[in-house]
């Protein structure tokens, strides 16, 4: 297992991460399984979204005397009532359910507090100047939060969220499915047939403006959905071809800032086939070709960071000098230094092309790769 640093919050968490959505409505016995099984396979950390309480019991059973085996992501404004979960903004009740997760759960604290499901801009402006969010940075000022991060399917609120400087960790749907399709508050477009009829060409600029802002600032990014809930390993994926669980893996991890992929296995052998992606070989996480033959969906001329372009004959690491020269890029003038010591640690650098032009031969998506070193050239120096 590879572990990665979680933004600024520091935390070290593993790629693969366990989601426990699959784990309602199951017994204790099998959450005892499916935590060793995650334990005994690296995985050091969790995303516990639901207030179920029998869930939260079965979790908190389980992890008795190795809370510390788990960077441990939770949920606010999820609560509990008539049998359903539901999310809330009254701060009463969000603050009644955080007891009653730390309670269930037997700690005094959790690693992220989550500000759930805020899908839209109007919503991120009621909780940034409202109580949530008043009441979040209290828990972590008192230790009973570690970071305070906030979960959305919307590009635009997310994007809100991160350059507000008060969140940490950004959770965020990321497939190369869902990665087409413009910011909007309706998350039910996302899986709805009709958002991918005809052709979608390359990524929604939001959403690589979100992970490229996130990479800037030290928010961290975790993501859910990383198989668009099933749909992406079935040739009814929205692209019209399946993918695998390992490729769509690779895909997300891939992105800039992503940390962790939650993934919300139902069984054990779910569970199995993402842990697979941890001994996977290149030729099992490639996800280039899959994508550029995807028969409703072209990402023409956009660099997907496959790595396609290797092996240079300089030696020069194409698909991330490409990744820094994207990243500042973006940033125009207040390009940071991080990046720029990013880009100079690379054992070659853009200097080093000599334009023969290998690289583009072997590229899926046509990227213009030599015109790209030329520019990292401007702007880096080297």
């Amino acid at each position: 297992m590879q572990y990665r640093t979680l933004g600024r919050t520091g935390l070290k968490v593993s790629e693969i991460g366990l989601g426990c959505e699959g784990f309602s409505g199951r017994d204790l016995t099998f959450t005892r399984q499916m935590l060793d099984l995650a334990i005994e396979n690296g995985v050091n950390c969790m995303d516990l979204f639901s207030p179920d309480p029998n869930l939260r019991d079965c979790i908190g059973a389980a992890l008795k005397g190795r809370h510390h085996a788990f960077v441990l992501q939770a949920h606010l404004c999820t609560v509990w009532e008539k049998g359903q979960y539901r999310r809330t903004r009254e701060i009463e009740k969000v603050k009644a359910s955080f007891e009653d997760l730390l309670m269930r759960l037997g700690t005094q604290r959790v690693d992220i507090g989550m500000i759930h499901y805020v899908d839209s801009l109007d919503d991120w402006q009621k909780v940034r100047d409202g109580a949530v969010m008043r009441y979040a940075l209290l828990q972590k000022a008192q230790g009973r939060i570690g970071a305070v991060g906030m979960s959305s399917h919307n590009p635009q609120a997310a994007l809100a969220a991160v350059q507000s400087g008060l969140v940490d960790v950004i959770m965020f749907s990321v497939n190369p499915c869902y990665d087409l399709l413009p910011a909007g508050e309706d998350c039910e477009a996302l899986w709805a047939r009709e958002s991918y009829q005809g052709t979608l060409v390359n990524m929604d600029p939001q959403r690589q403006e979100l992970y490229e802002t996130c990479q800037k600032l030290g928010v961290g990014l975790t993501v859910m959905k990383a198989f668009g809930g099933g749909d992406l390993l079935t040739q009814d994926s929205p692209a019209g071809q399946a993918l695998s669980v390992v490729q769509c893996l690779h895909y997300a991890l891939t992105r800039p800032a992503a940390a962790t992929v939650f993934v919300g296995a139902r069984s054990l052998e779910e569970l199995e086939q993402s842990l697979a992606y941890v001994h996977a070989d290149a030729s099992q996480r490639d996800y280039a070709q899959a994508l550029a033959d995807f028969p409703r969906i072209s990402w023409q001329g956009h660099c997907m960071y496959c790595g396609h372009c290797a092996p240079c004959p300089q030696g020069i690491d194409v698909a991330a000098a490409t990744k820094f020269l994207n990243l500042a890029k973006a940033q125009g003038d207040a390009a940071s230094e991080t990046i720029f010591g990013h880009y100079e640690a690379l054992a070659r650098h853009a200097k080093d092309c000599t334009g023969c032009g290998l690289c583009e031969t072997r590229c899926p998506f046509g990227v213009p790769v030599r015109e790209n070193m030329k520019r990292a050239i401007e702007i880096f120096g080297n």
